[in-house]
């Protein structure tokens, strides 16, 4: 079984606006989003909507509901709707092959705490340059993440990206 993965929205977002939303789906057998992640990205008022309603169409990212209700209202406690929806549909995938596309740092730490790997914005991003499928530079990435609003320290951005400087 390959990898899968399950996004959500922010990471969809940035790498969508990095243009590299289409070479990050190629990292993983099958991409997973829910409706809660849908609904959060249609809500905006740019093209990200249209290019992930597109991708769900040609069968490129797959549109799942959530059964466990309950789970999901849990965490929505303390978490977003998106972030609640990516865990609660993670944990009832429950396998080993799975990862949990998150950015925000109460998500990838309740998630953690569940079992899940989690992976970021930045760890995608990483793991492209490692498969030489980047031709960015590592500070034309730190500049254009910057005009798209994904906020980093340029310290842990420097040293995520330290070989690529």
């Amino acid at each position: 079984m390959g990898i899968r993965a399950i996004f959500n929205t922010s990471p969809l977002i940035f790498l969508t606006k990095l243009e590299l939303l289409e070479e990050t789906l190629l990292l993983f057998e099958s991409s997973l989003i829910t409706g809660e992640v849908l609904e959060e990205i249609s809500a905006r008022k740019d093209n990200v909507g249209d290019i992930i309603t597109r991708l769900i169409r040609n069968g490129r990212l797959n549109l799942l509901e959530i059964d466990n209700k309950g789970l999901f209202i849990a965490l929505n406690r303390i978490l977003g709707k998106g972030e609640s929806s990516v865990i609660t549909l993670a944990l009832e995938k429950g396998d080993l092959y799975t990862y949990v596309i998150l950015d925000d740092h109460t998500a990838r730490k309740t998630a953690i705490r569940f079992g899940l790997k989690v992976k970021g914005t930045l760890g995608i991003v990483r793991r492209l340059y490692e498969l030489n499928r980047l031709s960015l530079s590592a500070s034309q990435l730190y500049i254009k993440l910057q005009n798209i609003g994904f906020r980093v320290k340029e310290e842990i951005f420097r040293e995520i990206f330290k070989e690529y400087l």
